[in-house]
C-alpha cells in the first residue's frame, strides 16, 4: 500500500506540473482548454481504482458464469445464419433482444472491465443522424455527426441510414456521448479520426473506422461554446487524450495512419471490447511516453477482441499503467503482440496465441511479449503475468515479475484451467454487428 501511495502522489505531481502546457494539438491553449484539463485531471483522480485486481475478479466470474458448451480452437470462416447466439457477458446483456432499437440504452449497462462506470449518453434524448457530409468545422450542420457530438449534455447519438462519413479534419466529441451504429453500417473512414480529449463518459458501438488519414488543422468547434485553432492531428482512428470512462465495443478498424487505438495523457477507466482490428502496424499505444509518469493512472481493459490478419505489432504496447488483456484472439502478427516499458502491470488471461509462420527467427517473432528500453536486470521486475493463456505454433510468453501477486485474486476453476480453449467462442461475433431492427443482433 504505500508504494501505491507514492506512485499515486508522485502522479498528481507530474499531472499537475505538466498539464499546463501540454496542448495535444491545441494551438492556444486558452483558458477554456485550462479549465476542460482541471476538470479532466479531476475525474481521472476520482476513478482510478486503487486496487485494480477486484476489477479484474469481477470480470472473470462474470465470464465464467457465461460461458457454456465449446472447447473449439480454430476459427470458422463461415458466416453464423442460426438464431442469435451472444457467446460472452457483454453481448449476453443485450443481443438477443429482438426489441434493442426501442431500448437502445439499455447498452449502457452492459459494460465489464474498467471502464464499467461508463453510461455515455443514458439519460438523454436520441440524436439521429441523417447527413453524412462534413463541411462546416466551425457552424457544423444539424442532422450531421459533428454537429451531434457537440452538443451539451447526455445524448445518444443513432443514424438513420448507412453511410460513409468522410472527416474533413479530427471529430472532437464531448463528454456524456454515445455514438451507437445498430442498425446501419456506418463508416468514418478516408479522412481524420475521432478524438475524445479531456472528456468523460463515452461510449463507442458499432462503427467501421478504417483508411485514416492525419489532418491538416485548422478551426474546430469542440463544443456549443467553443472553437479554436488545432495543429495537424496524427491519424489515429480513435484517440484518447486525458480522457476517463470510456467504453469502446463491436468497432471494425483497420488501416490508420497512426494507431489504431491509443490512450495517452492519464486516460483511465478504459474498456475496449469485442473489437475486430487487421490490417495495421502499431496498433494500440497506451501511454505517452517514458517522461511522463502521469499515466501510472491508466487503467484498460482489453477483452473478446480478435487481432486479425495484416497485423504487426502493439496489441497492445504499454507504458506505466495497469492492462487487464483478456479473451482475445491474436491469429495474426509479426513482430510481437503485447509490449511495453516504464514498468507497466500486465495481466494476460486466457488468451489465444498463434505464432506467424515463415519467420526470420522464431525465437523472436515467435514471442507474445516484448520489453523494450530496459535490461533484463530491470524487466525482470515487472508484473507480466499470463494465466490461462493457449500458445499454439510455438507461441511462448516470456513472464516477469512476482507471481505471488496474482493471488489477490480469486481464481475462477476456468480461468485455472485452460480458458483460452474458448476463445474462438468468445469472439465469434467480434466487429461491427449486422443489426435489424426488430430482430435480435
Amino acid at each position: 500500500m504505500a508504494s501505491q501511495s507514492i506512485k499515486f502522489s508522485f502522479f498528481l505531481v507530474m499531472f499537475t506540473t505538466l498539464v499546463a502546457f501540454l496542448d495535444a494539438h491545441i494551438a492556444d491553449f486558452d483558458n477554456y482548454w485550462k479549465q476542460r484539463a482541471e476538470e479532466a485531471k479531476r475525474v481521472a483522480l476520482e476513478t482510478y481504482h486503487p486496487d485494480p485486481y477486484n476489477v479484474t475478479e469481477h470480470f472473470n466470474t462474470m465470464v465464467h458464469m457465461d460461458l457454456f458448451g465449446s472447447n473449439e480452437t480454430r476459427r470458422s470462416m463461415k458466416r453464423y445464419m442460426g438464431k442469435c447466439l451472444a457467446t460472452n457477458p457483454i453481448d449476453r446483456c443485450w443481443r438477443c433482444d429482438p426489441n434493442w432499437a426501442n431500448n437502445r440504452q439499455k447498452l449502457a449497462d452492459c459494460v465489464q472491465g474498467f471502464g464499467y462506470k461508463t453510461t455515455g449518453g443514458k439519460g438523454g434524448p436520441i440524436y439521429v443522424v441523417t447527413d453524412g457530409s462534413d463541411t462546416d468545422l466551425v457552424n457544423p450542420k444539424p442532422g450531421t455527426l459533428r454537429h451531434a457530438v457537440i452538443q451539451k449534455g447526455p445524448l445518444w447519438i443513432t443514424f438513420g441510414r448507412s453511410m460513409i462519413i468522410k472527416l474533413t479534419q479530427e471529430l472532437m466529441v464531448s463528454s456524456d456521448k454515445t455514438i451507437d451504429a445498430r442498425g446501419a453500417n456506418v463508416r468514418v473512414a478516408y479522412g481524420p479520426g475521432i478524438t475524445l480529449q479531456y472528456v468523460n463518459n463515452v461510449i463507442i458501438h458499432g462503427l467501421h473506422v478504417h483508411d485514416i488519414v492525419p489532418g491538416a488543422g485548422g478551426l474546430i468547434r469542440d463544443s456549443v461554446d467553443h472553437f479554436g485553432f488545432r495543429t495537424r492531428s496524427d491519424g489515429d482512428g480513435i484517440s484518447l487524450y486525458g480522457a476517463t470512462n470510456v467504453w469502446i465495443d463491436h468497432v471494425s478498424m483497420s488501416n490508420c495512419g497512426d494507431g489504431i487505438i491509443d490512450a495517452i495523457m492519464g486516460s483511465t477507466a478504459v474498456t475496449i471490447s469485442n473489437a475486430h482490428i487487421t490490417d495495421h502496424n502499431e496498433v494500440m499505444l497506451f501511454g505517452a511516453s517514458g517522461s511522463y509518469s502521469g499515466d501510472s493512472i491508466m487503467q484498460i481493459t482489453i477483452a473478446f477482441t480478435h487481432f486479425g490478419k495484416g497485423l504487426v505489432q502493439r496489441m497492445p504496447r504499454c507504458r506505466w499503467g495497469f492492462f487487464h488483456v483478456v479473451n482475445n484472439d491474436y491469429t495474426h502478427w509479426l513482430m510481437y503482440a503485447i509490449g511495453g516499458s516504464n514498468h507497466p502491470t500486465i495481466i494476460s488471461q486466457g488468451n489465444r496465441f498463434i505464432a506467424p509462420e515463415n519467420v526470420a527467427s522464431k525465437e523472436v517473432y515467435h514471442q507474445v511479449t516484448k520489453r523494450e528500453y530496459a535490461q533484463e536486470s530491470e524487466w525482470k521486475n515487472w508484473d507480466w503475468i499470463s494465466e490461462g493463456d493457449l500458445m499454439m505454433n510455438g507461441a511462448f510468453f516470456v513472464p516477469s515479475g512476482n507471481p505471488e501477486a496474482y493471488k489477490k485474486v480469486s481464481r475462477q476453476q476456468l480461468i485455472k484451467q485452460k480458458p483460452g480453449t474458448f476463445v474462438t467462442r468468445l469472439t465469434r461475433f467480434s466487429g461491427a454487428l449486422d443489426c435489424f431492427v426488430g430482430k435480435p443482433c
